[in-house]
């Protein structure tokens, strides 16, 4: 583009809005479009902005994104939609670059995609490889277990967390979604290609930001692979070697005596806060292991992703103004 291209942030006193926004704020290659605060939910300057910017990002509650979606008629405007409520939907494409080969592309000339949900983000990236490398059965009864700091349940949980009614339950780690039916369920479900959904038990705890996406696995579920360094290997050149620039790396081997874990590491959901790459740890033996997904949930989980996505979009270097 020889024009600086205009961007608009719809939602963006939301979490992930105000991040992204902070985010575009300190950038000179966009035009950041900014609706007049007393305008905000002003129908007609909406549409107005929806329709004059190049890329808008949609940090709206799932209806108010698909109302922002009906009134944009410009064929030239592209989005990113931070909600949940069009990442299962025909015509958007899931905007997890890493994805596979071509995601990147899809993504590059998209009109329309759909930003991830942080959960989601971290059960894709471990189970999709296994799936697509025919290591694992898309019928296979699979687990899931993903820890949250406080700031991924948005601006009323934070407020939990952090003002003065905070009860004394709150300070130790909390399960949620215990009737399985968490928001992210389908697209883990649909990108993945699996036949039935993991059960999934989503976990927050008194820390505000990071995450880390646990998927445990008996060897005997996959076919091909035998031994712990395969499975290891087989993500580990799925994704690729690490170059300090790649926004999703694989750990080291784990059977490496020299490089390996020691029998009392631990795991800390909070170890990729403030970064927007997303880490991905294997462990175990060679008859049950965990892949574990370590990432921030407003990076790699959200707005990171977010501004990635919109790099491939404008055809900018794709870490532009990301945190590795």
């Amino acid at each position: 583009m020889s024009k600086k291209p205009k961007v608009f942030i719809d939602g963006q006193e939301g979490t992930t809005g105000l991040q992204i926004y902070e985010r575009l704020g300190k950038r000179e290659d966009i035009q950041l479009l900014r609706i007049d605060p007393e305008k905000r939910k002003d129908p007609a300057e909406r549409k107005k902005l929806l329709n004059t910017a190049d890329l808008v990002f949609l940090c709206l509650p799932d209806a108010a994104a698909r109302e922002a979606v009906d009134m944009i008629e410009s064929e030239t405007t592209r989005v990113i939609d931070a909600s949940t409520a069009h990442r299962t939907a025909e015509g958007w494409i899931y905007g997890f670059p890493e994805l596979n080969p071509g995601q990147r592309e899809r993504i590059r000339t998209a009109r329309r995609v759909a930003n991830p949900g942080c959960h989601a983000t971290g059960f894709i990236s471990i189970v999709y490889p296994l799936v697509a490398l025919g290591l694992l059965p898309r019928d296979a009864a699979l687990s899931c277990f993903s820890l949250t700091g406080y700031s991924g349940g948005g601006k009323k949980m934070i407020a939990q967390y952090e003002g003065p009614h905070k009860t004394e339950a709150m300070c130790s780690p909390g399960i949620y979604s215990v009737l399985q039916n968490h928001k992210h369920l389908p697209e883990m479900q649909r990108v993945c290609g699996l036949e039935r959904p993991p059960v999934f038990s989503p976990i927050v705890d008194d820390y505000y930001k990071g995450m880390a996406t646990t998927v445990p696995l008996h060897m005997d579920q996959l076919q091909g692979v035998s031994t712990l360094h395969q499975v290891w290997r087989a993500m580990a050149d799925y994704y690729g070697t690490d170059d300090g620039r790649r926004l999703v790396h694989v750990a080291g081997d784990p059977t490496d005596e020299e490089g390996g874990i020691e029998p009392d590491s631990k795991i800390y959901g909070g170890s990729m806060a403030g970064k927007d790459r997303m880490s991905l740890i294997v462990a175990g033996n060679d008859h049950q292991f965990t892949i574990t997904a370590l990432f921030d949930n407003l990076g790699k989980g959200a707005s990171g992703a977010a501004v990635q996505n919109m790099n491939l979009m404008l055809g900018f270097p794709e870490t532009t103004g990301l945190s590795l």
